[in-house]
């Protein structure tokens, strides 16, 4: 990405990363990295991972941001840095929030999450993962909000995927599903034309194509 995209935007995530940490004392420092969320399986607009980098002696977690979920917006991207913040404090607290190879939350993600002002809901695949921000946590942190807001000026497009070198050749469409498991069926003009997203987890639709 352009240093003009880049830098603002890591440097508004780590502000807000550290506006969490303030909030919340036993959330770790993280390196913050951005890149590709989507591929075959759907779409990542987040991910924490212990202990990926070493400084020093040091090491240090992980923060993943897919800059496909930067279209949703500040709030939402500040949702999903909240929903990665409870994985963190889960790992320092020594709390088996989810299972699956961590695909699927539990129910104590689900008290972590909602201690840090989430709304969270459940869902068979992922158990309770699915997360919205509510207004007051909005308002909260309506600051942090608007500083993620003026640096978030571009996004990432989805990836396309090809199964066996080619398209699929389907006359009815593709079906495609947003990362809260939301399915839509549409032609594959109206997927070619930009990306399309759910409304409820601000993920992007992904086409079995």
């Amino acid at each position: 990405m352009s240093a003009t995209v880049a830098a603002p935007l890591v440097a508004a995530i780590e502000d807000a990363w550290a506006a969490i940490r303030e909030r919340h004392e036993d959330v770790p420092e993280v390196v913050v990295t951005i890149g590709s969320g989507s591929d075959a399986k759907g779409m990542k607009l987040g991910h924490f991972a212990a202990q990926r980098w070493v400084r020093g002696e040091d090491e240090l977690h992980e923060l993943f941001v897919g800059g496909e979920g930067l279209a949703a917006g500040a709030a939402s991207v500040l949702a999903t840095l909240l929903h990665e913040a409870a994985h963190a404090a889960a790992q320092v607290r020594g709390i088996k929030d989810t299972s699956r190879q961590g695909r699927y939350h539990n129910q104590r993600f689900k008290s972590i999450a909602e201690s840090f002002g989430l709304a969270i809901e459940h869902d068979d695949r992922i158990g309770w993962s699915l997360t919205a921000l509510p207004q007051s946590t909005e308002a909260g942190y309506a600051e942090t909000v608007a500083m993620l807001h003026q640096a978030i000026t571009a996004h990432r497009r989805a990836e396309a995927v090809t199964v066996g070198g080619g398209r699929k050749s389907n006359n009815n469409g593709a079906a495609a599903e947003c990362d809260c498991g939301r399915k839509i069926r549409a032609s594959l003009t109206v997927f070619d034309a930009g990306p399309i997203i759910c409304g409820i987890c601000g993920g992007e639709f992904i086409a079995d194509v």
